[in-house]
């Protein structure tokens, strides 16, 4: 199938484009303000489907509007109809379609011409009237809020919210491409005159300025974001895809001693958190016990032996482990445990505990195993 894909360079069109060739569509006719009248005739010569997704919202002039949404339109129907090229045709369109403002009334005439060039010609039209589109590859400082809060948030600068109050409504890139491709390999029909994208999100400028801002601080406090909210996701990949290049580490506090270090890697309100620890040969740490905290043990360099008691038992139970096979050992509550290096280099173990330390309440008793 070939494609034919206008505003290619856009935000929307490159993520169109890479998930087209993901899923093995690799003639792509790709049109964008370099693309001369002559290319874009040979284009709709030859093209099976037409994503129209190129627009003017930022113009200089409000002629623009016009010029880069309506005559621009009208310009590619025309070539389609000279060259007898019945391809359907996906229109990314606007909510401001709706709205009595230039870019709004330029929206509305493309879209009117596509429907009338549909009906007069009797080829497919689907006209989605996109909210605010976010995601990677966005443009901040252009048209879209959320692109310009996450650079400026990432770059420390001041960020300006005349309302908190106010309530976006927003899509996501990769909910915005997946309901594309549905269309153009038939997956889904949608028989409205305007198509929708299914997950929609309703959120207050407050919002999703305060969940910015926990991302930035998550690298001080280690706490990770829900992820099981979907909006919370999608929002945090588009956050990190505006880190600087400069900035995509960041250092830990590793708690140093002669026995080797310590460190917290990632924490969670409810999946309690991941640390690091680094044992010197011949050291043996623990010898503690839990009321209800769990751990979960990983040897994944050196080699140890792992040894737990019941408080109330002398059995002792020994697990050799080594970062040659990966083991995970569970250390319940009830016994106290330690863990030994008897190898000759550094031993690194990852530990995974059900619940964040709390100093005020550490659930951590000495007791020799």
């Amino acid at each position: 199938m070939k494609i034919l894909i206008t505003g290619a360079n856009g935000f929307i069109g490159k993520n169109l484009i890479s998930e087209l060739k993901n899923n093995g569509f690799n003639e792509l006719f790709l049109c964008t303000r370099e693309t001369t009248d002559t290319e874009l005739n040979e284009f709709t010569q030859k093209c099976d489907f037409v994503f129209h997704l190129a627009g003017v919202n930022r113009p200089k002039d409000k002629s623009e509007f016009y010029q880069g949404n309506y005559n621009f339109t009208t310009l590619l129907l025309e070539l389609l109809k000279k060259n007898n090229n019945k391809a359907p045709i996906l229109m990314s369109s606007s909510i401001q379609a709706e709205l009595d403002n230039d870019y709004g009334k330029s929206k509305m005439l493309a879209e009117n011409t596509v429907l009338e060039y549909s009906k007069e010609n009797s080829i497919k039209a689907y006209i989605f009237r996109l909210p605010n589109v976010f995601g990677k590859w966005s443009r901040p400082n252009y048209n879209s809020a959320i692109a310009t809060f996450c650079y400026n948030i990432s770059r420390d600068i001041e960020i300006q919210v005349n309302n908190p109050n106010t309530e976006l409504r927003l899509v996501y890139i990769d909910d915005v491409v997946k309901e594309f491709i549905n269309v153009l390999t038939e997956k889904k029909i949608h028989e409205e005159v305007y198509c929708k994208i299914e997950k929609e999100y309703g959120k207050t400028l407050e919002e999703i300025t305060n969940l910015l801002y926990s991302f930035k601080n998550s690298r001080d406090s280690l706490y990770l974001p829900d992820f099981q909210d979907e909006f919370t996701k999608k929002l945090y990949s588009t956050y990190l895809s505006f880190l600087p290049e400069e900035d995509f580490s960041y250092s830990l506090n590793s708690n140093v001693d002669n026995r080797g270090s310590f460190t917290e890697f990632i924490k969670t309100d409810d999946r309690g958190q991941v640390s690091v620890n680094v044992t010197k040969p011949g050291i043996t740490k623990g010898n503690h016990w839990h009321h209800t905290k769990t751990e979960k043990f990983l040897v994944v360099y050196g080699e140890a032996i792992i040894k737990f008691r019941n408080i109330h038992s002398d059995k002792m139970i020994e697990y050799k482990v080594t970062g040659k096979n990966l083991e995970v050992v569970d250390i319940p509550p009830g016994y106290t445990h330690n863990i030994t290096n008897i190898g000759t280099t550094d031993l690194i173990t990852i530990m995974w505990a059900n619940e964040c330390f709390d100093k005020n309440n550490p659930d951590t008793f000495y007791m020799e195993v």
